[in-house]
């Protein structure tokens, strides 16, 4: 029997308006293994599980805050894994993007941005995937953020000036957080 955060996982999904083609083929794949496995938000699901994940945006929406992943060692978005107690993908995604980023007051919104799924050793040595469900957090004015255990570095790129060890995922990501980008 699904919980209430598998069931809040479909709402979102079923809801989703996707931006293109690509995004909508993805966003069956997600509806689909929700529909297929009653632990689909939790590591225990041997073919995949949810995730959420937020590129955090300064307040004048110019920068974008990664983290260096050691275990993939490129820069990506913050974001990770749901725990019992999350009541939504965007509110496993907002408490992951605080935990990592260490920025007190981010502001998330609702509506998911992206989708993608990738494969990862989760856990270690059980090969399977992230089904991510992307958001957008924006931090406060002034907002310091500081390194967690989970990351080599943490920084703050322009978007003009992102780094060269980035994924073709994650730079689709920064393109749907600018402003001015249209989807």
């Amino acid at each position: 029997m699904p919980n209430s955060l598998h069931r809040s996982a479909s709402a979102t999904l079923d809801g989703w308006i996707a931006p293109n083609d690509e995004q909508a083929i993805l966003r069956m794949e997600f509806v689909d293994h929700l529909r297929a496995n009653d632990d689909a938000m939790w590591r225990t699901c041997k073919v995949g599980h949810l995730t959420g994940s937020a590129i955090v945006v300064d307040d004048a929406r110019t920068s974008v805050l990664l983290t260096l992943h050691p275990r993939v060692g490129r820069w990506v978005q913050v974001g990770g894994h749901c725990e019992e107690g999350d009541e939504s993908l965007s509110a496993t995604a907002l408490r992951e993007a605080s935990e990592e980023s260490g920025i007190v007051g981010l502001t998330i919104d609702q509506t998911p941005i992206d989708l993608d799924i990738h494969a990862f050793d989760c856990p270690r040595r059980h090969p399977n995937r992230h089904f991510d469900v992307r958001f957008v957090c924006v931090a406060p004015p002034g907002a310091i953020a500081q390194i967690s255990d989970e990351s080599l570095d943490l920084a703050w790129f322009s978007f003009d000036a992102l780094p060269d060890q980035i994924d073709a995922a994650t730079r689709r990501l920064i393109r749907h957080a600018q402003p001015s980008t249209s989807l």
